[in-house]
């Protein structure tokens, strides 16, 4: 940037004042130079024609004096004439020349130093009336330097006298010029921090004039953020009624939710049992598909109230991240031994990409990510199939689900992420068409715990891909068991028997109480059931020995707590011990419950538990309990 821009921009930053007391400064000092300039110009050539005449003079006198002796040719008097000329003020040099130009006679000072001079050339005029020859004499301008010097202090004397006197002038009318602006300004900033302004009406007719149009505005609009004011305590005391009204019913909706929850899921829980003790030993064809229909439907509703659990779960705070370092790979296998059996069921392709990547997450909670994702592609895909792979991306990963399900319109998809939102299905309209609009909340909620993202992108009737970003981890020296998944998805088919295994089963719902006599026996355990804690006590009064496994519900009659009656069994003389595996099963969603259970470090099971998950559970407590007794 040039000077002129620079100039320009430091006159802008100028106040009012300062910008009035250098517009009546620059004038002023323009005008006191042109008129010094032309006075010491004037004063200069003076002083140089004065001294010019008087060279001229000092030649003439020699030159007259010279005219005799030049003709004569008497050189030594020439040489003492022009040494009388060179004594003269100011003279430098004088030298007689003749006609033709020959040096005669020439004498210089000896005792000052020479400086710049000025010559002046006389003729020698003889008695006839011709040119003889000439004088020069050379005189000094240290008087016109001198001249100079003081006409220059003079020059600043006289200008910064007029520049002080300009500034002072112009500073004093400056000020009174912008007093009153000064003053509006003032008000200005009152008025913008919210507080009452207004201004004196005084000065000429112009400043008074804007003065009173300042205070008609600054009281107008006092008046209306008066009137905003009120309007925004109005707007903020029925915004807080409405919050409240919404917290209301957001905590009347979790409790019905919960309450719901829990009255629905003790009656399924039965069904599940019964239904497996149904198909214990039956070899009826038409028996066992309708037995296999009742699986399907109890199945079905398994999903929606574990998509209910979930959120409850969530909303709790009981879930937090357990980090660690593990195979994508070993989850892309549990994720295909879980759905393709589904996939091939609704004749699509389930294609999962073997990978070589580590991932650095929580194992559980990235699996019910994946487990909701490849669920709802699923269940939206009527041709085609669903694939699952991953890729490395800068310091992380990616993980792809892409399915050629209806895809979703660009409207929704910025809402599906949402509680309870769902699209219209178009195609299947079965029960596995549609859910509750709460699998893809869940895992927009476990992706914020994991500190990742999920991203979507789909195109109607193409297909939907969802992206999982995960960070990447380095694969182990040497690859470690598969981490502990969720507990529906371990154990293979075959189980170990529990054949010698005394179980006490503790639940206060009659037909679930029977339902898990049924189911246990079957698996050839003893079996002792109590529906509250004082029979629970009384069968420990009566036993041998106490039983290897307590399965017990969280609620029982009377308000009293499964946590409770363990405690209570704890403490009994001939009670459990280290020995003893404990294991609750509850159908309870309420958050403060769900903190309640996952502060008592005992495993737990939510109903409606499938017999093949409670086996699962049942031989993975006996076996740690037996592992920590040796």
């Amino acid at each position: 940037m040039n000077w002129p821009f620079r100039a320009l921009r430091l006159l802008v930053r100028l106040t009012l004042a300062q910008q009035l007391v250098l517009l009546a400064l620059l004038p002023a000092m323009v005008a006191t130079l042109g008129a010094i300039a032309v006075l010491t110009r004037q004063h200069l050539a003076s002083v140089t024609e004065l001294m010019r005449a008087n060279a001229q003079t000092v030649a003439l006198q020699v030159a007259t004096v010279a005219q005799i002796q030049l003709q004569h040719m008497d050189r030594r008097a020439l040489q003492r004439t022009a040494q009388s000329g060179s004594y003269q003020p100011h003279v430098q040099q004088v030298q007689i020349w003749s006609e033709d130009g020959e040096i005669l006679a020439n004498s210089e000072t000896t005792d000052r130093e020479r400086s710049e001079g000025l010559q002046v050339v006389a003729p020698i005029v003889g008695d006839d009336g011709k040119h003889i020859g000439k004088v020069m004499v050379e005189i000094s301008l240290d008087a016109v330097e001198r001249a100079k010097r003081s006409v220059w202090i003079n020059v600043v004397l006289v200008l910064a006298a007029s520049l002080v006197g300009v500034g002072l002038a112009g500073w004093w009318a400056a000020r009174r010029i912008s007093a009153p602006i000064r003053m509006l300004g003032e008000a200005v900033d009152r008025l913008g921090a919210g507080e009452d302004a207004q201004v004196a009406v005084a000065g000429t007719a112009e400043v008074r004039r804007l003065q009173h149009g300042f205070n008609e505005a600054a009281r107008a609009l006092s008046e209306s953020r008066g009137e905003l004011e009120n309007r925004i305590a109005r707007a903020t005391a029925e915004l807080a009624s409405k919050n409240q009204q919404l917290e209301v019913a957001s905590q009347a909706k979790t409790r019905l939710l919960a309450a719901a929850s829990h009255d629905l899921r003790q009656p399924l829980h039965a069904l599940t049992l019964f239904s497996d003790g149904l198909a214990n030993g039956e070899t009826d064809p038409v028996r066992l598909q309708r037995i296999g229909h009742i699986r399907e439907c109890v199945d079905s509703l398994d999903r929606l109230f574990s998509e209910l659990l979930n959120l409850s779960q969530l909303d709790a705070g009981v879930l937090q991240p357990q980090w660690a370092d593990f195979a994508l790979d070993h989850l892309f296998d549990e994720i295909s031994r879980n759905f393709r059996p589904v996939a091939e069921q609704q004749n699509l392709r389930l294609v999962v990409r073997k990978t070589e990547l580590w991932v650095r997450s929580d194992y559980v909670m990235l699996s019910r990510i994946l487990n909701n994702l490849v669920s709802n592609s699923l269940r939206h895909t009527t041709d085609g199939g669903v694939l699952i792979g991953a890729r490395r991306r800068g310091r992380g990963v990616r993980i792809d689900v892409v399915d050629t399900g209806i895809g979703i319109a660009a409207h929704h998809q910025s809402r599906v992420f949402e509680e309870f939102y769902q699209v219209e299905a178009h195609g299947r309209q079965g029960r596995d068409a549609r859910g509750m609009g709460l699998g893809l909340a869940t895992v927009q909620r476990l992706a914020a715990l994991l500190n990742t993202r999920v991203e979507l992108s789909s195109r109607p009737r193409k297909g939907t891909c969802v992206r999982v970003l995960v960070r990447a981890a380095e694969p182990a020296a040497a690859a470690p068991a598969a981490p502990p998944a969720l507990i529906h998805g371990a154990g293979g088919e075959d189980e170990a028997s529990l054949r010698g295994v005394r179980v006490l089963v503790i639940d206060d719902e009659r037909t679930i109480l029977e339902g898990l006599q049924v189911v246990l026996s079957n698996w050839g355990a003893e079996v002792m059931a109590a529906q509250t804690r004082n029979e629970a006590l009384a069968l420990a009064d009566q036993w041998d020995r106490p039983p290897d496994l307590v399965v017990s519900d969280l609620l029982l009659q009377g308000g009293d707590n499964g946590l409770d009656v363990l405690a209570a069994l704890e403490r009994h003389p001939r009670g459990i011990g280290e020995a003893t595996a404990r294991l609750l099963v509850t159908g309870e969603t309420k958050p403060d419950r769900l903190r309640e259970v996952a502060n008592s470090g005992v495993t737990v099971l939510y109903k409606p538990v499938s017999p093949k998950l409670l086996r699962q559970a049942i031989n993975a407590q006996l076996a740690a309990v037996r592992q920590a007794v040796l």
